[in-house]
């Protein structure tokens, strides 16, 4: 793979990398509103960050090679129900390695992975959402000197051309159909 290839996949990677590490400063976050000690909260933020991060890169590269289809969360919600209880696991076994100098495993590695599992709709719901807003801006920046984030690019247009054109012809309808009324 030459430099241009890398450089154009982690072009792409960023907004899912993005999304990833600022879901670790939002668990930071969270760990300091609760009143975690500040060394268990960075710990939490890094341990969590890094795999989100890494992973929401990933999914990124995904869009861009076709494997996942914008506006389809089908696909989203396969990557994050195996994805986001990877992440949980590495973050706690991360947290304990930070905090202890040893790696520390849930005492229900199963029955962790199944909750993460459940927990991880609602994890690709906000990906998708705050992705499917964020990439397309990205993408017109970067899309003249990356033919990937320009193919993609040119499907969000089309996918925001379409709905456009449908929001339009239902508001001629409903004002067509409140003028035979009235």
């Amino acid at each position: 793979m030459t430099g241009a290839n890398l450089r154009h996949l982690g072009q792409l990677a960023l907004p899912g990398a993005g999304i990833g590490a600022l879901a670790g400063f939002a668990a930071l976050g969270l760990a300091l509103i609760s009143g975690q000690p500040v060394g268990w909260a960075l710990a939490t933020g890094v341990a969590l960050g890094l795999p989100l991060a890494l992973l929401g890169g990933g999914f990124g590269v995904l869009l861009a090679a076709g494997v996942i289809t914008p506006g389809v969360f089908a696909p989203t919600a396969l990557y994050w129900l195996l994805g986001f209880p990877l992440a949980r696991l590495a973050h706690e076994v991360l947290v304990g390695l930070l905090l202890t100098g040893r790696p520390v495993l849930p005492p229900d590695v199963l029955g962790f992975l199944a909750y993460q599992a459940i927990v991880s709709l609602g994890f690709a719901i906000g990906f998708s959402w705050l992705h499917e807003r964020v990439a397309p801006g990205w993408l017109r920046r970067i899309r003249h000197g990356n033919p990937r984030a320009e193919r993609l690019y040119q499907f969000y247009l089309r996918h925001a051309e379409a709905q456009w054109k449908a929001r339009e012809t239902r508001r001629r309808a409903r004002a067509a159909a409140r003028s035979k009324g009235a």
